[in-house]
């Protein structure tokens, strides 16, 4: 369950990025993206139940192994190309790509989560706004030239 104090999103300016976040949530259905089970709010809070990902993060497995043999990591980079190419077809820019937002399954399966930075594109716009995490930012991302949905691309093979 994601939950979300309705105060800090208007003090940061966070209405438009949560309301999308929603909307990926309820309405892209697909193997390898959290879907939304149930939302509901209070005075003080909005909240995001999501399905258990029994597996934890990708982030954890990667710590513990190190390094994945080749065959895992074409079984990995398979799954989260499909749930980018997804969104993407959508107009959706994920730009937090990272083993901590990547969660797996009991049977090994990951599904892409938190789409708190993700962003809807006409084709052929970009965005301006500098966000996700350092190491997997793209050029055009910290040059500020505005980027699209190539800055997933970049931190994709970065993750790889």
């Amino acid at each position: 369950m994601k939950s979300l104090k309705k105060d800090v999103l208007i003090d940061q300016d966070q209405i438009e990025n949560t309301l999308l976040e929603k909307k990926i949530l309820q309405s892209l259905d697909h193997n390898f993206l959290v879907g939304l089970v149930f939302c509901f709010q209070t005075e003080e809070r909005i909240y995001f139940v999501m399905p258990f990902m029994r597996g934890g993060e990708l982030f954890q497995h990667l710590k513990k192994k190190r390094c994945f043999d080749e065959e895992t990591v074409r079984f990995y980079a398979a799954q989260i190309a499909l749930a980018l190419d997804h969104l993407h077809s959508f107009g959706i820019v994920y730009r937090d790509l990272k083993p901590e937002n990547i969660l797996m399954d009991e049977e090994g399966y990951l599904k892409i989560a938190d789409f708190g930075m993700a962003k809807h594109l006409k084709e052929g716009e970009k965005t301006m706004s500098f966000c996700g995490t350092p190491e997997y930012l793209s050029p055009e991302v910290i040059t500020g030239e505005g980027h699209d949905k190539a800055c997933d691309w970049w931190s994709f093979g970065i993750l790889v």
